[in-house]
């Protein structure tokens, strides 16, 4: 029997990978039906209340990212209030913070996110090639069960902005591209976590990620 067979095979808990126009949604969806997940991807707030644990995927734009999501915003901020597991994935992760500089123009304020994790993602400005792209080192942090099994190990970036949490305890892991800055990030009560990096495109550091978040939602 292959691995994604029987991987497949445990079904160890029910994910729902958010439909909301944006995000890698079929590579998303294999990583996680080999991590052992059972995986249903959908736009639906009754399917989000009966899974064990959602995942916010996304690719683009800030400001698109939160306007696409808006009709179900407060299903998603909901999610978490129930303390399931919601796990955003680059800039899935980058929406569960309070803003972001992408999108705006000079004098306006930043562009509202979800406020799960306090903090502004901000551009790299210290002449780093943008975007960052490539494959970079995970520095661990601090505990989180996201994180088991990969400290030191590497994970494949394309981003432009970063998150600057105003907690530095929200930082999990951190990464260096000509400046250190948080890779992986949680907030207080661990059930709302993201990377900024692309598990699904990350090999076994990838693989084993999206494993521990199905166990963490198995456990939840």
């Amino acid at each position: 029997m292959s691995t994604l067979a029987a991987d497949a095979e445990q079904s160890l808990a029910s994910v729902v990978v958010v439909d909301y126009g944006l995000g890698n949604l079929r590579s998303v969806t294999r990583g996680l039906e080999r991590a052992g997940a059972d995986v249903e991807i959908t736009d639906d707030p009754d399917a989000f209340a009966d899974a064990d644990g959602v995942v916010l995927p996304g690719v683009g734009a800030f400001r698109e990212g939160v306007e696409n999501a808006d009709p179900i915003r407060e299903d998603l901020l909901a999610v978490a209030e129930r303390g399931q597991p919601l796990f955003g994935i680059c800039l899935g992760m980058q929406m569960l913070l309070t803003a972001s500089e992408e999108g705006t123009t000079d004098g306006e304020s930043a562009v509202e996110g979800l406020d799960r994790i306090p903090g502004t993602n901000v551009r790299f400005d210290d002449g780093q090639k943008v975007p960052h792209m490539g494959w970079n080192e995970l520095t661990v942090e601090r505990d989180h069960p996201l994180i088991e099994g990969v400290d030191g190990e590497y994970a494949y970036f394309v981003h432009s902005y970063y998150a600057v949490p105003d907690d530095e305890a929200s930082t999990v892991a951190s990464t260096d591209y000509e400046r250190e800055f948080p890779s992986i990030v949680a907030n207080e009560a661990g059930n709302v976590f993201g990377t900024q990096f692309h598990p699904e495109k990350s090999g076994e550091t990838g693989l084993q990620i999206l494993r521990n978040f199905v166990n963490i939602c198995a456990d939840d």
